[in-house]
């Protein structure tokens, strides 16, 4: 079950909060970008949208040595979004959206251990690319080194989600207007070779199922 905070507890349509920690998992692992919200050195907020991983109950980011969202210090707020339609209503008040959403607040720390380093790295590449990293060139040393990962305990956290039709007034109902749902889905498309490729390479079935998979 996912533990309400001051943070995360809902102020507004509360039926739509979640508790179960898997439905969690469900919209982190079925998103592919995040959105990194800190408060930099000199007190300005940034929003960073980025990749991420998930291990477990951690959540894993990614970035130079150099990357100021990474190093700002302090908690951060980290958000993952589904939009699943639009929700088009009688009135004007009352269109909305179908969506999924997760919040995360915390501390990230550093990963200094070189094995989970590398784990986390692989999490965020078969988070993007199922698949993929046991085809490609593994990190080296000076990337290693350059490349700056943290990671975001999923302690807490928050899930709001909105499903089904308009809800119109009551009155609304009897006007003579279209209403409902219009969905929106993200699809990949046909993989589109890299035109510095050597030899003729046909890219590989992890790739090719992906992009045949609505």
């Amino acid at each position: 079950m996912l533990s309400t905070t001051e943070r995360t507890r809902l102020g507004r349509a509360r039926d739509r909060a979640g508790t179960d920690r898997a439905d969690l998992y469900s919209i982190l692992d079925a998103g592919l970008i995040c959105h990194l919200g800190v408060v930099r050195p000199d007190g300005a907020p940034m929003v960073v949208p980025t990749g991420y991983g998930r291990i477990d109950d951690t959540l894993y980011l990614h970035g130079s040595t150099g990357a100021l969202s990474l190093r700002a210090g302090g908690e951060v707020c980290v958000t993952v979004t589904h939009l699943d339609g639009i929700v088009l209503a009688r009135s004007a008040f009352h269109h909305s959206m179908n969506y999924r959403s997760a919040m995360i607040y915390g501390a990230p720390r550093k990963v200094t251990d070189p094995e989970e380093h590398l784990a986390a790295l692989r999490a965020i590449t078969e988070h993007l690319a199922p698949g993929q990293w046991d085809v490609v060139r593994t990190p080296t040393r000076k990337e290693l080194a350059a490349t700056l990962v943290v990671a975001l305990p999923l302690t807490e956290s928050s899930v709001k989600t909105r499903t089904g039709p308009p809800v119109d007034d009551e009155a609304d109902y009897a006007l003579p207007l279209w209403a409902g749902v219009l969905p929106l889905t993200t699809t990949f498309g046909p993989p589109i070779p890299d035109p510095r490729l050597t030899s003729p390479t046909e890219p590989p079935a992890h790739i090719t199922t992906r992009a045949r998979t609505p």
